[in-house]
C-alpha cells in the first residue's frame, strides 16, 4: 500500500499555509486562498512559480524561497504534526498485516526525515521524496518508483491520496486509488474511489472497495 503524506496521513497543510504566509509577508506581499490551493500537491518548482506570481514578484528565485519555506516547515514538523482521522490506525493495521508499504510524497527528504520521527520509520518499507525523482506528482514517476522499490507491480498497489495532483500521479502509474479529500475537492473519475475520511476504515474494507477490485 502506498501512502501520500501531507493532507493524507497528516493534517499538515495548515503548517505549509503558515510558512507560505510568513514568507509572503517577509517579501512584503500577500498570498490569496486561490493561489495557495493551486499549490497543493505540486512540485516545489511549480509551487514557487505560483507563489511568486501570486505575490506579484515573479522575478524571485525559486530555490531561495523554497529553502526558506522548507526550513520553516521542518521546524513545524518537529513539533506540530497532527494525524488525520483514522490514518494512524489504518497504517498500523496495514503494517501488522505484513502488507508492503511505501510513503510517496512531493515533500523533500530533509522535511520528510523530520516527519518520520512521528510517522515511524518502521512503518514503511520504502520512502520516495519529491527531490529524489526526475519528475514529481502529477507525473507517474513517484508511484512507479515506489512500486519498483517494493518489488511489486503498480496494478497491485493501492494508493491513498488527498489531492488532484497526487491522484493524477497514482492513476497515471496504473495503481488503484482511494481519495480522501482534505484542502482541495476531488472529482469523481474512473479508477478513483472517494471516501470522506479514513476514520473507521479497515484493511478489509479497502480490500472490498471498487478501487481494489478494479
Amino acid at each position: 500500500m502506498l501512502f501520500d503524506m501531507d493532507g493524507t496521513l497528516f493534517d499538515s497543510e495548515p503548517l505549509w499555509d503558515l510558512a507560505i504566509e510568513e514568507l509572503a509577508r517577509e517579501y512584503g506581499g500577500e498570498i490569496s486562498v486561490e493561489v495557495r490551493l493551486a499549490m497543493v500537491g505540486r512540485s516545489v518548482d511549480e509551487s514557487m512559480l505560483l507563489f511568486h506570481e501570486g505575490i506579484g514578484q515573479p522575478w524571485r528565485e525559486a530555490a531561495a524561497s523554497a529553502a526558506w519555506i522548507y526550513d520553516r516547515v521542518s521546524g513545524l514538523f518537529a513539533t506540530d504534526l497532527v494525524w488525520r482521522p483514522g490514518a494512524q490506525e489504518l497504517l498500523h493495521e496495514v503494517r501488522a498485516a505484513g502488507v508492503p508499504t511505501a510513503l510517496v510524497t512531493s515533500t523533500n527528504r530533509r522535511a520528510v526525515e523530520v516527519a518520520l520521527d512521528t510517522l515511524g520509520r518502521h512503518n514503511f518499507d520504502a520512502v520516495v521524496c519529491g527531490d529524489e525523482v526526475a519528475f514529481t506528482k502529477p507525473h507517474p514517476d513517484p508511484y512507479l518508483r515506489a512500486a519498483k522499490l517494493l518489488n511489486v507491480e503498480p496494478a497491485d498497489c493501492l494508493v491513498i491520496e488527498d489531492s488532484p495532483t497526487g491522484v493524477a500521479s497514482a492513476l497515471a502509474a496504473g495503481t488503484r486509488v482511494i481519495g480522501v479529500p482534505n484542502a482541495v475537492t476531488l472529482k469523481p473519475m474512473t479508477g478513483l474511489t472517494l471516501l470522506p475520511t479514513l476514520a473507521g476504515v479497515t484493511l478489509a474494507a479497502l480490500a472490498a472497495s471498487p478501487a481494489q477490485a478494479g
